[in-house]
């Protein structure tokens, strides 16, 4: 045999015990899958997850760097969770959205997944336990709050499980060879008008501009019509089998996105938690101060603050916060019990803070 096919032969051998180990641990899987069903407990542990993660991270000492462990850990986990009990994962839509490649980080290619048509249905499918999970925005660190989101939390039971941050990269797509065959080009106009610097820069500002509701949209138009190109997400591209020319072509290359994953449990402890709440202060002077310092006696640190109005009460507000720290923390009960009886208050849900 040739240096190559040694080089081979070893991959194959070493894909070999990876396929039994996989298979070993999906023994175990299975086995917690039935204790979790005889007892109630919900297969999704973003905790539990996490912990694994960072453990992993920290005794690798390999080629392998913290990203791609990542990928290839969360998606044993989501094959994991389908073996276990398979289930439904609602999104803001269409397919090829970037909540669909959010929702699909985290849940897998053999997620069974829901596209809808609005945030609030999201949230309606959730309630009615059509659906296990749902996945939604929430902020944009260029565009602000997701108001709909905000509004929904308060409006409906469904508790938040995990957040994910998202960079937001916009591919441009073609099925032409060069650029100079591309006559038209699809796109929604927000993405469009992110991406105008690109455009200058490679002389397409004068080619025919074709918005669309959507950018996944605008990836299936483009892998219909000749001579055209797609400003789309990365999994809009491959959804659709547009290839991609340009991986990043957004102005702002620092534009994220916020996302929640909701369902109707509430997550254990991690080392690292963050809660969220909406709370309506009494309409006095003073209120929302006095609110807030309920946080700082108890050294509890706020990290997002935001009101919405109350939409059939007038002029009134309630404020969405984001704090550090878990709902059964013994600080976090403390500014519970100074606000009871004063300030109303709801619980969102505790889940592991995410790195932004």
């Amino acid at each position: 045999m040739n240096k190559l096919e040694v080089l081979r032969e070893n991959i194959d051998n070493i894909d070999n015990e990876i396929l039994k180990l996989l298979n070993k641990r999906m023994e175990y899987v299975d086995a917690v899958g039935n204790l979790k069903k005889s007892t109630g407990g919900s297969i999704y542990r973003p905790e539990r997850e996490r912990e694994i993660l960072d453990r992993l991270k920290s005794l690798n000492r390999g080629k392998l760097n913290d990203r791609a462990i990542e990928a290839i850990f969360l998606e044993i986990f989501a094959v994991s969770r389908n073996l276990e009990l398979p289930e439904k994962i609602a999104f803001l839509g269409p397919e090829g959205s970037y909540t669909h490649q959010v929702a699909q980080s985290r849940f897998g290619a053999m997620g069974n997944y829901i596209a809808l048509n609005s945030i609030e249905a999201v949230f309606r499918v959730l309630e009615n336990k059509e659906v296990k999970y749902g996945v939604v925005p929430i902020e944009n660190n260029t565009e602000g709050a997701v108001g709909i989101t905000l509004d929904c939390l308060g409006k409906f039971n469904s508790l938040i499980v995990a957040e994910i941050y998202m960079d937001i990269h916009h591919s441009f797509a073609s099925k032409c060879e060069n650029l100079k065959e591309i006559k038209k080009i699809f796109s929604h106009p927000q993405g469009y008008n992110q991406c105008r610097k690109f455009l200058e820069e490679h002389m397409l500002l004068d080619v025919e501009f074709i918005p669309t509701k959507s950018t996944a949209a605008s990836a299936k138009m483009a892998t219909n019509e000749p001579n055209s190109a797609s400003i789309c997400s990365h999994i809009a591209a491959k959804l659709y089998n547009v290839p991609i020319m340009f991986e990043k072509i957004e102005d702002n290359l620092a534009n994220k996105t916020r996302f929640l994953i909701l369902s109707d449990f509430k997550n254990a402890p991690a080392v690292e938690n963050k809660t969220s709440i909406l709370a309506k202060t009494k309409n006095r002077p003073g209120g929302l101060v006095k609110f807030l310092q309920t946080f700082e006696e108890q050294s509890v640190n706020i990290t997002k603050i935001e009101s919405r109005p109350v939409k059939d009460s007038g002029f009134e507000a309630v404020f969405y916060l984001d704090f550090e720290g878990h709902i059964d923390d013994k600080s976090v009960q403390n500014v519970l019990k100074a606000n009871k009886g004063i300030n109303e208050i709801k619980w969102l849900g505790s889940y592991v803070k995410a790195g932004d």
